[in-house]
């Protein structure tokens, strides 16, 4: 079911997300997939963790700005991805495993997009932590606005009187069956 069925606050919350949603993935392209001018790269990763552990011996400042970064570049897919869906009654776990699937299918073409850009590297931590920050994100923040919003739509309904002033407009007409031709 549809937040609101078409009511004019739900389209304008699904429009804001849509947008939104645009703006950060043009913003993520823009800083994943623009060519590097670098007199060196460092070799792909594609052992899981191997990045994470190379991060964490750098020092807790540099690893928690590194893996930081990771976890947040995709983290607002969390919360954008529902936003533009829409949806206010939705099963929890039907929409984590949506919102993470997709949020993991958009990093993984980023990191197969970037094999064809100069100067940047596959990393298959980045699709770990990415996907990790897509579901952190939408842990924390989803489940807790879907219901204010719900309870918020249930507040209104309750306080919006009903009009018994109303005169009864009498019975509703019926159409009177017609025999089938010959």
């Amino acid at each position: 079911m549809r937040q609101g069925s078409g009511s004019r606050a739900a389209i304008r919350f699904r429009a804001a997300g849509v947008s939104l949603l645009l703006a950060h993935l043009l913003l993520v392209g823009w800083l994943t997939l623009r060519p590097l001018d670098v007199p060196w790269t460092t070799a792909s990763n594609f052992h899981p963790l191997a990045g994470i552990r190379a991060d964490l011996s750098l020092g807790p400042v540099e690893a928690t700005r590194r893996i930081g970064a990771g976890l947040l570049l995709l983290a607002p897919l969390g919360v954008l991805l529902p936003m533009a869906g829409g949806r206010l009654f939705v099963s929890p776990w039907a929409s984590m495993a949506r919102t993470v699937a997709a949020g993991t299918l958009i990093s993984l073409a980023i990191e197969l997009l970037q094999t064809g850009v100069p100067g940047q590297v596959v990393d298959v931590d980045s699709l770990l932590l990415n996907t990790i920050g897509v579901a952190l994100a939408h842990l924390l923040v989803v489940p807790v606005g879907r219901a204010r919003l719900r309870h918020r739509k249930q507040r209104r309904i309750r306080v919006m009187p009903r009009p018994r002033d109303e005169p009864a407009q009498g019975p509703t007409p019926t159409i009177p069956r017609v025999g089938i031709a010959p």
